[in-house]
């Protein structure tokens, strides 16, 4: 083996996690980085965008909600700058639009929290397998989508119970009640 040769078979994919949760970005960067890849975290959008444009990663982890700008900008600008970055974007409060949307912008995948580097990696598989247009999306339950807006509107009040139920107009035992049968992804 030359020295050319052992310097190609060291050459790690890289990856960049955008997630502003840094207990959850420092988890996947260390389990991504485990598994073999050059994995790096960023807190919000212009970071990642900065890093890309530095030097462009060969896959994205991306969060939906970001404190500066939306993921899907993230997204979009990633595209801008390598068309041939893979992406998938992750989020707590999934809809069928925004899924639609991040693959419409160039994502290869689309998953919902919680979720774990096992399911991130096999998505990023799955999606350089196929086509991102011939990429079933897990649709959710109607429960699951109710339950997520609930959360997020609640995280929206900053976990204020009465302030949630108060925009959403329900009662805040019925809100508490909603709240506590957390349904299954799909």
């Amino acid at each position: 083996m030359t020295a050319g040769e052992d310097k190609l078979s060291r050459i790690r994919p890289t990856i960049l996690v955008v997630e502003d949760d840094d207990a959850f970005r420092r988890m996947l960067v260390q389990a991504l980085e485990t598994r073999g890849y050059d994995a790096y975290g960023v807190a919000d959008a212009a970071s990642a965008i900065a890093s890309a444009q530095e030097d462009s990663p060969e896959m994205a982890v991306v969060d939906l909600r970001l404190p500066d700008q939306s993921g899907l900008d993230v997204v979009r600008a990633l595209k801008a700058i390598d068309a041939a970055t893979a992406i998938v974007v992750l989020t707590g409060y999934g809809s069928i639009a925004t899924a639609l949307e991040s693959i419409r912008l160039g994502a290869i995948h689309y998953l919902t929290k919680p979720t774990d580097v096992d399911r991130i990696l096999a998505a990023f598989e799955r999606g350089l397998a196929v086509r991102p247009r011939d990429l079933p999306i897990d649709t959710p339950s109607l429960a699951r989508v109710e339950w997520e807006h609930l959360q997020r509107v609640l995280t929206d009040c900053h976990g204020n119970v009465s302030e949630a139920a108060r925009e959403l107009g329900l009662h805040r035992r019925s809100l508490q009640r909603k709240l506590a049968k957390r349904p299954s992804l799909s």
